[in-house]
């Protein structure tokens, strides 16, 4: 199997998994690593020209992990994860959307240096 990216989780993500119940972190990971090898839009989807998310359904709640790429290095591309939030609406709340933005300029201002 083709592994298309490599995903990097947040300080951010990890506090949030941390929050959550064991099976629904259980089933965001697992659908996290299913993403890096099938690029399904059911799994992963992309919000706008930088920001993508890891989706999942659990348990009549809807998960997202927000994220962005990194295609700098040569030899691997890395999908960095910003946040966690249960979505509470059909709508993708722009704040969120917000958040990963600066989130992801942050790591490229870092980085260039």
């Amino acid at each position: 199997m083709i592994e298309y990216f490599v995903v990097l989780l947040s300080t951010e993500v990890e506090r949030f998994l941390d929050k959550i119940d064991e099976s629904a972190r259980f089933k965001i990971l697992y659908n996290v690593n299913k993403a890096r090898f099938t690029m399904d839009p059911k799994l992963f989807k992309k919000l706008n020209n930088h920001i993508w998310e890891f989706r999942t359904k659990y348990d009549s709640k809807q998960y997202r992990l927000f994220a962005f790429w990194d295609k700098t290095k040569n030899d691997k591309t890395i999908v960095i994860a910003t946040h966690g939030i249960i979505k509470k609406s059909n709508r993708t709340p722009k704040t969120e959307i917000q958040r990963a933005i600066i989130t992801r300029d942050q790591y490229f201002a870092k980085t260039i240096k």
